[in-house]
């Protein structure tokens, strides 16, 4: 069976999903308003000839007509870059603000992570955490041309996470023993990035699958462990699987002190709620207020998110 058929059952237009599956991604950039403002970034575009469209729901994020994100000056000097348009959900329902501690569990190559530094108004200390050494140098090429400096990186297993490196300080303000946020935009089997990725199916498996999931539910145990009680934790994935979206959520109700808490998706942006049921396994029923994205609602990649509330 080809393994987007085994989410027929979850749409009433299975066939316009697999249709959108097949078309290319639109090009996207996100305007870098710690550069730029969205008014001044689009007149740049303007002034060079690149044709672009807002999209509904969001001024700053543009979809290109043609050219790739990284061809104009605008990008080169930090004022845009380029990101899927579905990645930009997981920032704005982390709802970071300006002076707070917040942590991206799996931060390279940035695109999640710039959007966060720039949500704060790059203040307040950012640590982006990714465990893959090599991907880190994105990471850093990044935040250097959209002129990050409130970012810490660490390379550490997010399973594991350790706040030695900024609990040992001797200056108290320096300390970090609890994050307010945290984001887990978690490892999966991309399924959700076939319209990118066209070979992504290729490498598809059960086995997979059922391999990632265990890393998925440690590191989100533990972004739950690592933010203070009040605090927010956003669960996120670019996969349609429930074995990894819905059924790691339900962990972590039963395994870490927390709840998922609603949140609404931008205006004009279409998603389907979580489902509670799935191939005989039933989940708490408030992953009913995660949110699934497939990709011929809003002509962009499959995507699913969640936001949860640290409770002790």
């Amino acid at each position: 069976m080809q393994p987007l058929e085994r989410y027929a059952s979850l749409l009433d237009d299975y066939d316009a999903f697999r249709a959108a599956c097949e078309r290319p991604l639109p090009s996207v950039v996100r305007v870098n308003t710690l550069k730029a403002s969205i008014e001044r970034a689009r007149d740049a575009l303007d002034a060079e000839g690149v044709a672009y469209e807002a999209t509904d729901w969001h001024p700053g994020v543009l979809r290109l007509d043609e050219r790739g994100p990284g061809t104009s000056w605008p990008y080169f000097h930090g004022w845009l870059h380029g990101q899927e348009e579905v990645s930009a959900l997981p920032a704005l329902a982390l709802d970071p603000r300006p002076g707070e501690v917040v942590w991206d569990a799996c931060a390279a190559p940035g695109s999640k992570t710039t959007q966060i530094a720039d949500l704060m108004d790059d203040t307040g200390v950012l640590v982006g955490n990714d465990n893959n050494l090599g991907r880190l140098s994105a990471l850093r090429h990044n935040a250097e041309r959209l002129g990050i400096t409130n970012l810490a990186v660490t390379n550490q297993d997010a399973r594991n996470f350790s706040f030695k490196p900024f609990g040992d300080r001797t200056d108290e303000e320096e300390r970090i023993e609890a994050f307010d946020r945290a984001l887990v935009d978690a490892p999966c089997s991309c399924e959700g990035t076939i319209r990118k990725n066209p070979d992504a199916l290729e490498r598809w498996s059960m086995d997979h699958i059922k391999g990632i999931v265990g890393i998925q539910k440690g590191i989100l145990k533990r972004a739950v462990q690592a933010t203070r009680p009040g605090g927010t934790v956003v669960y996120s994935t670019c996969t349609f699987a429930p074995e990894e979206n819905e059924a790691v959520l339900d962990h972590a109700l039963e395994e870490a002190d927390c709840e998922i808490v609603e949140w609404d998706a931008p205006e004009g942006f279409e998603t389907d709620p979580g489902i509670t049921e799935w191939n005989g396994e039933e989940y708490d029923s408030s992953v009913e207020l995660a949110h699934r994205v497939y990709p011929h609602r809003n002509d962009t990649g499959g995507f699913f998110c969640a936001k949860l509330e640290v409770t002790a």
